[in-house]
């Protein structure tokens, strides 16, 4: 089995094509007919943390390029959209960036979502631009060509992630609890696992640095015991709860908390859990399912009332709603964009990075808060950052909370840490 794996990712290297093979494909009349745009977009369909937990980027970008092509695509070109499971795993992901950048020569990823991006040097290496991807790692702020959804300002030469090895992380939301609901006990809830504890003392660390007494709380990964979490919630007299828990763990924590009767102010969730299976999700616990809190920075999928989030509910009839989603969809606006600023000096891929790469912001016509990708020597000390906050209500959805995303801000450290 060793052998046959090595065998795989020996196949996997392939050969890279030089960015000249892109320089030169032809023009489309205006009247369609010309040779397709290919995009590929690697997604964990089947990973292990669940089917449908990493899809949501891809079908936010399906729907928007499918929409796209339904109008005549970009200057009378398709849109053919190249999808890749790589099933969670770095083999499988190196296979999907053998499969989309050197058999099928895309253009571009768009809305990659990869659990272990395992081929993300390859990708770099070949010059593909890899335009609105989630970062789950670390790789968006190691590479050159690796455009993430929320951008970067790490110098991403392709050696250590970040300053040599440091990242930076900001305290907005800590903040926002702090100063708008006079949140002052926080408690942090994690398993005793390497991954979810080293993100709950980043939280940590910014809870006390805006002024939290912070409680942390462990949970046995193998034979979690909730209900004593919840009860010591309880007892501490705890006003926000953050954690580092799965969909699952958060539900469970949640029902948990329903049963020792625990009121918190806001029991704050991330962007991977602003869905639409909230009900299902959370049904056994209604208290807490209705302080659920979310922050992100991308505008609320359930604030209908704006254009683009409008246009991007109406293509997504029949697929689920989420964040991720509407980040896809974003990903892909961002790109063809991108490629449309190319009329002129023809589609290429460095046409396509100088748009990408240019000093002003990007927001997906509203979708986005504003992104931009520097390459700062040191780390920033703070940063002015804005946020976008919603709070999950039964019968209403997911409802804006604080205001419009562009004016929700607020000046705060960054804090350093490595991965």
């Amino acid at each position: 089995m060793l052998l046959a794996a090595l065998l795989l990712l020996s196949a996997a290297c392939g050969s890279r094509l030089p960015e000249s093979a892109f320089e030169r494909r032809p023009t489309a009349p205006a009247t369609g007919g010309g040779e397709p745009l290919r995009i590929g977009i690697i997604a964990g369909a089947t990973s292990p943390v669940g089917g449908g937990a990493l899809t949501g980027p891809r079908d936010g970008a399906q729907a928007y390029f499918a929409a796209l092509n339904a109008r005549g695509g970009i200057d009378g070109r398709r849109v053919e959209v190249l999808t890749c499971d790589d099933g969670g795993s770095g083999v499988g992901n190196n296979q999907c960036v053998h499969d989309l950048v050197d058999d099928k020569r895309v253009l571009a990823l768009v809305a990659t979502t990869a659990l272990d991006y395992a081929g993300a040097a390859r990708v770099s290496r070949a010059g593909v631009p890899d335009i609105g991807g989630q970062p789950l790692g670390t790789a968006y702020d190691t590479y050159p060509h690796l455009y993430g959804i929320y951008g970067s300002s790490a110098p991403r030469t392709g050696g250590e992630p970040g300053w040599n090895g440091v990242l930076t992380g900001g305290t907005e939301v800590y903040r926002w609890f702090r100063n708008v609901h006079g949140a002052r006990t926080a408690a942090v809830v994690a398993y005793n696992q390497a991954a979810s504890a080293a993100y709950a003392r980043l939280v940590r660390r910014g809870l006390e640095a805006e002024g939290y007494r912070v409680v942390s709380e462990q949970v046995d990964f193998a034979l979690p015991n909730y209900r004593a979490v919840a009860a010591d919630l309880r007892e501490q007299g705890v006003d926000v709860v953050f954690d580092a828990l799965d969909t699952h763990g958060n539900a469970q924590l949640c029902e948990a908390m329903d049963a020792v009767g625990v009121h918190v102010t806001a029991k704050v969730t991330n962007v991977q859990n602003w869905n639409q299976a909230v009900p299902a999700d959370f049904k056994d616990a209604p208290r807490c399912r209705n302080a659920l809190w979310v922050t992100g920075a991308s505008r609320n999928h359930d604030e209908t009332a704006h254009p683009a989030v409008a246009e991007f509910r109406d293509a997504m009839k029949g697929r689920a709603l989420s964040q991720w989603a509407l980040e896809g969809w974003a990903a892909a606006m961002w790109f063809t964009d991108a490629a449309r600023s190319c009329a002129k000096t023809g589609l290429t891929r460095r046409c396509v990075e100088r748009f990408v790469n240019r000093p002003q912001p990007y927001t997906a016509r509203g979708l986005l808060l504003p992104v931009v990708f520097e390459r700062l020597p040191e780390p920033p000390k703070t940063r002015h950052t804005c946020l976008s906050v919603a709070r999950w209500r039964d019968g209403e959805g997911w409802v804006t909370e604080g205001g419009d995303m562009y004016r929700n801000c607020a000046t705060v450290p960054q804090l350093e840490y490595r991965p």
